[in-house]
């Protein structure tokens, strides 16, 4: 896959910088005062659709907070194969391990739409980290929560089977929706990927659990879980 990295559209506007820093987790407990400071050190980036916004192996020195759009980070196998890592949306970051060490970046971000990101390098993000250590808090708190999934994928991909990672992603839906109708917060391309499958191996395990009575697909995205208890003895 050879994908040339895109020139992105700066923004300008102080809107667009508070509106990016009150949405982010990380700073919106923040006082107004504060946040004003923070909004002087954000730059405001567009991307259209399909461009990347950094390459395996380019220098990692910022942090990318969505404000509005998606993200997909992905790896690529050696044969050129896409393994999806996670997605990002609106008040989601990625690059911050470059916060705490000079490195390069080991995945890939794209555009998935037009997106907008704001931008803060490392040097003026370690600034606000010693003068605002709960900001450092909240980092940590995401990077236990990213280690955790990472683990869990890392584990199904080598001891569970394609119907077990399925029915588990599934269960982790119905969690999170807290409701037996759920959205997948994916397209199935995308959660194919990132379940270590192909696509039509999705589709074919979903036909199957629909025909035992397990599941029933309402449209491209929306699937009723008929038997939690069902999906969850797969495997």
């Amino acid at each position: 896959m050879n994908k040339n990295k895109a020139y992105p559209h700066h923004d300008q506007g102080v809107g667009t910088h508070k509106a990016c820093v009150s949405l982010v987790p990380i700073f919106n407990h923040l006082e107004e005062e504060q946040m004003n400071e923070i909004m002087q050190a954000v730059q405001s980036v567009s991307y259209k659709k399909g461009e990347i916004i950094y390459h395996a192996g380019d220098e990692s020195d910022s942090l990318y907070i969505v404000n509005r759009g998606q993200i997909k980070i992905y790896r690529l196998s050696e044969s050129g194969k896409e393994q999806l890592v996670r997605i990002l949306h609106p008040g989601d970051f990625t690059g911050e391990l470059a916060l705490f060490q000079e490195s390069d970046h080991e995945a890939y971000a794209e555009a998935m739409v037009h997106t907008q990101i704001c931008l803060i390098k490392r040097d003026e993000l370690h600034k606000l980290l010693v003068k605002y250590p709960t900001i450092s808090l909240k980092i940590l708190t995401e990077f236990s929560n990213r280690l955790d999934t990472s683990e869990k994928q890392t584990t199904r991909f080598a001891t569970e089977r394609v119907e077990t990672r399925i029915a588990l992603f599934l269960a982790e839906c119905v969690e999170s929706e807290k409701g037996t109708m759920i959205e997948l917060p994916m397209s199935k391309k995308n959660v194919a990927s990132y379940l270590g499958t192909t696509p039509e191996t999705l589709s074919r395990r979903l036909s199957e659990f629909e025909a035992e009575g397990l599941i029933k697909q309402k449209g491209q995205r929306k699937i009723e879980i008929l038997d939690l208890d069902g999906l969850l003895l797969m495997g």
